[in-house]
């Protein structure tokens, strides 16, 4: 086989080149040794490569010279996917299970119960055309308070419009919060490495605490109690007194714990006629604004502490709560359409 200076040197670019692809690096590197004029047999010893692929590399060279070297894909007719066939997937997905006992499809489980020419890639793309994520899980929690309507306009109104000279609380307890202590020393944050905490622990005991957030000025009464029982809401209940003027008007947010709802608190109620507790549909604790504040704290101080005894856990929050009341922030309700009627589906964002 004849070859010209630039042919030459354009196959060995293409040999020796780093960015080639293996195959067209392959073909002119056969090129290369049949213009030295070695045998088809040592060829194969050096390729690995058979007679049938010798014969056509070197047939495809001597018709159309350095353009016969690049592969010619015939390729098949563009696959498309009918309203037919989304059909079958849409239906099979939203109205059927596995026959396998799974919750839910996989992409080649569908494929393979529907047969035919559907591959996991064609059910891939119909899913992500209309949205479907058969994978993900969300929770819900309706509420059946017959009540609803009343109850939200009346908790929506404290936010919205407060009673003139008068303090709203949002109140709530976070319960059963563990005293929990490493076994192992604590790895601390470090360039490219989160901090680790050790899988075993010591379990100290467990407290409650108790939140009532100043929905005007964003600041927080706290206290921590062993138990959580209706005596030490009442209790609570007193402190918020006792931290108002004599005689100021209080309303306090809670939800329908059945806490809340006691002879005791009743007694209680009486006795301070000044106090109206205003209490959340049913499932609906999250018109609560204290349930902010309870997550962040949460997230701050207690998913990732350790705390060595049950005096060490009751400190640190309490401490948190007064960092907290030096520069509070209140939350700021916007009800998008107030013309609207208030329903469980109503807007409500906090900023």
């Amino acid at each position: 086989m004849n070859l010209t200076e630039a042919e030459i040197v354009e196959l060995r670019q293409q040999a020796n080149g780093r960015a080639v692809r293996a195959d067209l690096a392959r073909r002119a590197r056969l090129i290369l040794l049949l213009a030295e004029g070695l045998t088809w047999s040592a060829i194969r010893a050096k390729l690995d490569c058979n007679d049938s692929y010798i014969a056509l590399w070197s047939k495809r060279f001597a018709a159309d010279r350095l353009a016969g070297l690049f592969s010619r894909h015939a390729g098949r007719q563009r696959y498309k996917v009918t309203d037919r066939l989304e059909a079958r997937v849409l239906a099979r997905t939203t109205k059927h299970k596995p026959a396998d006992g799974s919750t839910h499809w996989s992409t080649r489980k569908l494929a393979a119960e529907l047969g035919g020419d559907i591959s996991h890639m064609t059910v891939a793309r119909i899913w992500a055309k209309h949205g479907l994520k058969p994978h993900r899980l969300e929770g819900y929690l309706a509420s059946n308070d017959p009540d609803f309507e009343t109850k939200a306009a009346d908790v929506i109104g404290l936010y919205l419009n407060p009673p003139q000279h008068a303090a709203v609380f949002s109140v709530d307890e976070k319960t059963a919060i563990q005293a929990l202590d490493r076994k192992d020393p604590v790895l601390p944050l470090t360039p490219g490495r989160a901090e680790r905490h050790g899988f075993e622990y010591f379990r100290h005991g467990t407290l409650s605490l108790y939140a009532a957030f100043n929905t005007k000025t964003g600041e927080v009464l706290g206290k921590t109690a062993t138990r959580h029982t209706s005596s030490e809401f009442v209790s609570f209940l007193t402190d918020i007194v006792a931290h108002q003027p004599r005689g100021k008007e209080i309303h306090v947010i809670v939800d329908n714990l059945s806490a809340h709802k006691t002879k005791l608190v009743d007694a209680f109620l009486s006795e301070h006629p000044n106090l109206r507790m205003h209490c959340t549909p049913t499932y609906s604790s999250w018109f609560n604004q204290v349930e902010l504040w309870l997550a962040k704290i949460e997230r701050d101080v207690i998913a990732r502490g350790v705390f060595t005894s049950v005096p060490d856990l009751k400190r640190k929050p309490m401490r948190y709560v007064r960092k907290y009341d030096e520069q509070p922030k209140s939350v700021k309700w916007k009800y998008f359409d107030p013309t609207r009627r208030i329903t469980p589906d109503s807007i409500i964002t906090v900023h």
